[in-house]
């Protein structure tokens, strides 16, 4: 019927009651006494929709939400809080801790249905995600030598946003929010390669200067597609940065990448993530133009473009989880199904002219 819900509460009468009237309505119900019981079930069991309690022992309902923001799940939690007081203060103090909701004890069952379908509503924006997937995979479809491309580079520009969130310039930026929109948006990054004709698209061999100039022009045929639709919906965040991917995946940190030549911070961070993600997976698969190369050898040609190519930053994020690249690229080929992401937490808790080899050179991603 709906996603699961997970009711926290160390009252064992108002558990009960809330949970009888939600499996009576025809919901899945689990139950737990207090945050930290909530913490140890959402690790491993997928939940829509949490109501806690905001007074427990060991970890109370505002903690709890802070704790569940600070995860990039596979898929957003709707969490409601169940508080005896309803004064404008506390409403203010649990919607900064991550809370979507309220609910005043005691209760009304009836409200307390209209709430969680309220949830439900809000939940099903989710569906955004498959279809920004499905849109990606159509483009992909063409291009049937990359493999699970999208799903090796979504699982990469997590890993890179975990480590860029715990150390780097870049850590104030980095939320729970960015690194669930990256994940989100970043297979719509070649999205505009649905304008490139199929003999440059698909051909075996190098392309002529003429050819790979109608090649770049995938990252503005991309961005303006999405553009269009975010020029409708103008406070859609994820369109805003699958708009600045699908333009700036290409730039070089140095300014001689394309469309636009921007260099340094003029590069969307979105932009120069997915730049470092998409030539990695390029190198270390096999194309119709080339063979894969090793996970080392793409470290290699990776730390040789630093401060070029790619944002030094990141560079130094990407060496720290180095060994995690290489697990997903291992783990995730054609032939072996996606691998959803658990939830991973974003912060500790409290090629050309890549070198001088043409055929190193090759392996980038156009």
């Amino acid at each position: 019927m709906t996603k699961n819900i997970l009711v926290v509460d160390d009252d064992p009468i108002v558990s009960t009651i809330v949970a009888a009237n939600l499996t009576k309505a025809g919901y899945a119900v689990h139950s737990v006494s207090d945050g930290i019981e909530a913490l140890q079930y959402l690790a491993s069991n997928p939940t829509g929709i949490v109501i806690s309690d905001w007074n427990m022992p060991r970890l109370d309902g505002i903690e709890l939400c802070r704790r569940i923001r600070s995860q990039v799940a596979n898929g957003y939690t709707y969490v409601i809080l169940l508080t005896s007081q309803g004064r404008i203060e506390q409403r203010v103090q649990g919607l900064t801790a991550g809370a979507d909701d309220f609910l005043t004890k005691p209760f009304d069952p009836r409200e307390l249905l209209e709430r969680v379908r309220v949830a439900e509503r809000i939940l099903q924006l989710e569906t955004r995600e498959t279809l920004i997937f499905a849109m990606a995979k159509l483009a992909e479809s063409r291009d049937p030598e990359t493999g699970q491309h999208l799903e090796r580079v979504q699982s990469f520009s997590l890993i890179l946003c975990r480590e860029l969130a715990i150390n780097s310039p870049y850590s104030k930026q980095i939320t729970p929010d960015f690194a669930r929109l990256i994940y989100q948006t970043s297979p719509l990054h070649d999205i505009g390669k649905v304008g490139v004709p199929d003999a440059i698209l698909q051909k075996p061999g190098a392309l002529t200067p003429e050819e790979f100039e109608i090649m770049k022009r995938h990252t503005v045929i991309g961005a303006d597609a999405i553009g269009a639709t975010l020029a409708h919906t103008p406070s859609a965040k994820f369109l805003l940065m699958a708009s600045e991917i699908a333009l700036s995946h290409h730039e070089k940190f140095d300014g001689s990448g394309y469309p636009l030549g921007l260099a340094g911070d003029a590069i969307p961070l979105s932009g120069r993530i997915i730049a470092l993600v998409d030539v990695y997976d390029a190198l270390t698969t096999k194309r119709v133009y080339k063979d894969a190369f090793t996970h080392d050898k793409a470290i290699e040609i990776i730390t040789a473009g630093s401060g070029k190519h790619f944002d030094p930053a990141i560079v130094e994020a990407f060496l720290r989880a180095e060994t995690q690249f290489d697990e997903i690229r291992s783990t995730m080929s054609e032939k072996v199904a996606p691998v959803q992401p658990k939830a991973i937490s974003v912060f500790p808790m409290s090629l050309p002219n890549l070198c001088s080899s043409p055929s190193i050179a090759s392996s980038e991603p156009a």
